[in-house]
């Protein structure tokens, strides 16, 4: 299998739809899909452990690029083959960006997916033109995957009564004798 999509939260969604999602962005790219990816869902804390010892950010962030081979789009007539890497996405993030965008959450993981995926290929948004570039090719992918698919792509849901991972993060930051009590 060329991509693995490991989901270590209590969300609940189709992971198979971010296997294809890797697939089929990695030919598009001209990016062998015979090439490994990895996509893991984490909860806030240890995305904010990643953020701050790989970013020296603090806090949970949506999503994060872990290049491998250094892979770049193929060029029409090579196609690329190795390791793409590792990518990291914080669904709680992730449902809190979808709500301030006006669309789903699921939506919102699947574009963190391709503009993650963008990250390994070597992509970056730092300058105003790198970010109108990415940002409109990562949309680009987005909706020709969604037309393209044929089927609609299901929500991402809680588990009814779940709390909220994000507030929890927040409060113990915001007070951490409260989580070294929990930990007693």
């Amino acid at each position: 299998m060329s991509v693995e999509v490991n989901n270590e939260t209590i969300w609940q969604f189709d992971a198979k739809v971010f296997s294809e999602l890797g697939l089929w962005v990695m030919d598009q790219m001209r990016v062998s899909t015979q090439s490994d990816l990895t996509i893991l869902f984490v909860d806030p804390d240890p995305i904010a452990r990643l953020h701050e010892r790989w970013m020296s950010l603090e806090g949970p962030t949506d999503v994060m690029s872990f290049p491998m081979d250094e892979l770049r789009p193929g060029d029409g007539k090579t196609v690329m083959e190795g390791v793409l890497g590792d990518i990291v996405i914080c669904p709680w993030v992730a449902a809190q960006q979808a709500a301030a965008a006006g669309h789903g959450t699921m939506q919102e993981m699947l574009l963190l997916t391709i503009h993650g995926t963008l990250h390994l290929l070597g992509y970056d948004h730092v300058t105003p033109d790198q970010e109108r570039q990415m940002f409109a090719l990562q949309r680009q992918l987005l909706l020709t995957f969604m037309a393209a698919r044929g089927e609609s792509i299901g929500q991402a849901t809680l588990p009814e009564g779940s709390a909220d991972a994000l507030a929890s993060y927040d409060a113990v930051q915001a007070h951490p004798e409260v989580g070294k009590q929990e930990d007693s």
